[in-house]
């Protein structure tokens, strides 16, 4: 028993080695511990806080002096106007905006990336001190914190949601369906029909757009979310979708079987998933992001369901997406009138 126990086992990892499955054994602790490295670490020698000052603002005296005698605490950053100061914290230039309070000149608002960080406490707590240290008792210099993403934890999360359920139908599910019509030789079949490899691959690409559509409107039923500008986000839902399933269809022409399908699409998955989940918490990650295709779907999505951004602000990410898709299908063309791996 014991003997047979033992052999099995041997065999099942046998299959594993040779299906390819203990890539992801390597793979998939690898990349993610790779990139919690570029998540933004707890720094032990104090990092200073960055605030953003708006040059034209006439700001309380005895604030401007606090901050610039605690500049082992602040470091200052002078900005033209607002627009430029919520720019910077989009790119994660600075941690907060001072802006002067209209109800209460003396007092100032706090414009910051989200209310619910570590930072905002770190900022608010750091004003606290100076205030007390310079005034005593008196009324705060902060009378309000104000988000750039002025909405609830799980709308401020839909845009990370709808990107992995594009990319999920995209690497997971569409390379093993078309891995798996090359395996059973149904693919070759077909193409013995007078159907042309065109027809085909246009199936599948509908069928893969039509899949993830109904997965983000289901998404959006559950949860009771809005659409946002409805037009622009449907565009670039349609954009993502016809770039990922393209480029899925052509990693189920580069493999022999479904394993080899499911084990290449996560390899790819992760790392366009990871990088631009991450990018709001990581000022490495955010450097990095904007290289990979899955961050031209990722922040003109956010933008338009978040801030009320239009495809006219994100018109050459969107051709970028179609570019993309236009060229994985080329390839996958091509490799099914060379018969690859049939």
């Amino acid at each position: 028993m014991i003997r047979n126990i033992i052999t099995l086992t041997l065999n099942d990892l046998a299959v594993a080695y040779r299906n390819k499955t203990l890539y992801l054994i390597i793979f998939i602790p690898l990349f993610v511990f790779l990139s919690l490295k570029f998540v933004d670490q707890k720094d032990t020698n104090g990092r200073k806080i960055r605030i953003g000052l708006i040059q034209e603002e006439q700001y309380s005296p005895v604030i401007i002096k606090s901050i610039k005698a605690a500049d082992n605490v602040f470091a200052i950053s002078w900005l033209s106007h607002e627009g430029e100061g919520r720019r910077w914290l989009k790119e994660k230039r600075i941690d907060g905006l001072l802006i002067r309070s209209k109800k209460e000149p003396n007092r100032s608002e706090l414009l910051v990336l989200a209310k619910a960080s570590f930072q905002t406490l770190a900022i608010v707590q750091s004003f606290s001190a100076l205030q007390i240290a310079g005034e005593g008792d008196s009324k705060n210099w902060i009378s309000d914190i104000r988000s750039l993403q002025d909405s609830g934890v799980q709308k401020q999360t839909l845009p990370t949601w709808i990107l992995m359920l594009i990319l999920l139908v995209s690497f997971i599910i569409t390379p093993a369906q078309v891995a798996e019509e090359k395996e059973k030789k149904l693919l070759l079949g077909l193409l013995l029909t007078p159907m042309r490899e065109f027809e085909w691959l246009l199936a599948k690409l509908f069928s893969a757009m039509i899949l993830i559509h109904l997965t983000v409107l289901f998404l959006h039923l559950l949860g009771k979310f809005g659409f946002g500008n409805s037009l622009s986000y449907v565009a670039f839902i349609a954009a993502g979708s016809f770039c990922f399933s393209s480029f899925g269809i052509l990693l189920g022409f580069l493999c022999r079987n479904q394993a080899s399908a499911r084990t290449l699409g996560v390899i790819f998955y992760l790392p366009l998933l990871l990088p631009s989940a991450l990018s709001d918490v990581s000022q490495k990650l955010n450097a990095v992001a904007p290289l990979l295709p899955s961050s031209q779907l990722y922040e003109p999505i956010k933008a338009i369901l978040l801030e009320g951004g239009r495809i006219s602000d994100f018109s050459l990410e969107w051709i970028y997406l179609i570019i993309i898709g236009l060229l994985t299908c080329f390839l996958s063309y091509r490799l099914m009138k060379k018969r690859w791996l049939m």
